[in-house]
């Protein structure tokens, strides 16, 4: 049956697009792993994963085993790298599947070689996280040995690569970039001393290719016969990340994908009802908004259950006619109320646009992140469950 009218749609030929563009700024240093995580990004894993393995990647990555087996009910023949590691009791499923695991502890090893030992002549291929700065997961340099000595010759484990990740790559002076690299370096070369041959340094993402560190990344990589990995997000989805503080001379990367990137992602409702209201009207709970005049409103479906941030009420505006027009008053759970007193003619079933373009005029993920304070992967992924992602 047809359904509430708010949905996204997700142009999968301009994720195929940016996927390219983005796999040339690379070339020839690196190769690219497509980050889906998190529905991708909000979009929709079963629409973009594919897109993007239409596009050339080879890798997809996500945060956990069971978005890594969604991921490859739709992509049977991609690697897909689980970031977040591995729980209790998801090793069979990382061996049935033949899924690639980031691992930084001990026990996640032994739930890994623990399940591709009773599989009988399974391997499992690992990524070893290395913490060179961020604090957050990944073994400390220090502590790399007893974890590199997991990998023996009569070990189910495989040592596919060694990963960290850059946690200031969009701090446009790069002194931290710097310095998390050269801590990289010191272990890779523990890695080679150890007598052990991983295929891929997996470093870096949007904001670390857009800034011209490919290059680095693979010459780092090739000093030990590796071939550089890095994980765009963002910028896959058509939004080049912001950088502070800004370049003096942005990178000649940087400015050209802010030429070419596209926006992926549209959220779109309709208008329910127009309703005039004379001066002194509350609009919405609490009456946070007084009607000044005679206006004429329009209601909306969609609310902040759908991810329409409710501190957007009576300081942002969406479009209609492709004209901005102003949320006024609190933004319910599952409507919105905008003023459409200067736009004639707006009537039941007239679109209204949330994210993306109306006529000449457009809203974007980023206007969105700065009026409600916070970032543009914020707002992708809180666009609710109960939005329908379709493919345009």
């Amino acid at each position: 049956m047809p359904t509430r009218p708010c949905w996204v749609e997700i142009c999968t030929r301009t994720l195929e697009d940016n996927f390219r563009f983005l796999a040339e700024v690379a070339a020839p240093h690196a190769e690219l792993l497509a980050i889906v995580k998190a529905n991708a990004y909000g979009h929709g894993l079963v629409l973009c994963a594919p897109a993007v393995v239409g596009g050339g990647t080879r890798w997809l990555g996500v945060t956990s085993v069971e978005e890594a087996v969604a991921a490859r009910a739709v992509c049977p023949d991609a690697r897909v790298l689980v970031i977040g590691g591995v729980f209790p009791g998801q090793g069979a499923a990382v061996v049935r599947h033949g899924l690639t695991v980031v691992a930084w502890e001990q026990w996640q090893l032994d739930e890994l070689e623990g399940a591709a030992r009773a599989a009988v002549g399974a391997r499992v291929q690992v990524h070893l996280e290395v913490d060179t700065g961020m604090s957050r997961q990944g073994v400390p340099p220090g502590e790399l040995a007893p974890l590199l000595r997991r990998f023996g010759a009569d070990s189910p484990l495989e040592l596919d690569g060694v990963m960290t990740h850059l946690f200031a790559a969009d701090e446009a002076n790069g002194l931290i970039t710097a310095e998390q690299l050269a801590q990289m370096r010191g272990v890779l070369a523990s890695v080679a001393a150890a007598g052990l041959k991983p295929a891929w340094c997996n470093v870096g993402n949007s904001a670390a290719l857009l800034a011209g560190q490919a290059q680095t990344i693979g010459a780092m990589a090739a000093e030990h016969g590796m071939k550089a990995l890095l994980r765009p997000g963002l910028a896959l989805y058509g939004l080049a990340p912001e950088y502070d503080p800004a370049f003096d001379a942005e990178p000649a990367t940087l400015v050209e994908a802010r030429m070419k990137l596209r926006p992926v992602l549209s959220w779109k409702s309709r208008v329910v009802s127009v309703r005039e209201v004379p001066a002194g009207a509350v609009v919405g709970y609490n009456g946070t908004f007084v009607a000044t005049e005679p206006m004429r409103l329009a209601l909306l479906a969609v609310g902040y259950a759908d991810g329409l941030d409710r501190r957007l009420g009576n300081r942002f505006s969406l479009l209609v006619h492709g004209q901005r027009v102003p949320l006024v008053g609190r933004v319910s759970m599952d409507q919105a109320v905008v003023d459409v007193t200067e736009i004639a003619d707006v009537l039941p079933g007239d679109e209204v646009v949330l994210i993306g373009a109306q006529g000449d005029a457009r809203v974007t993920a980023a206007d969105h992140a700065r009026a409600s304070g916070t970032i543009p992967w914020e707002i992708f992924t809180r666009i609710g469950p109960r939005v329908p992602r379709i493919a345009v």
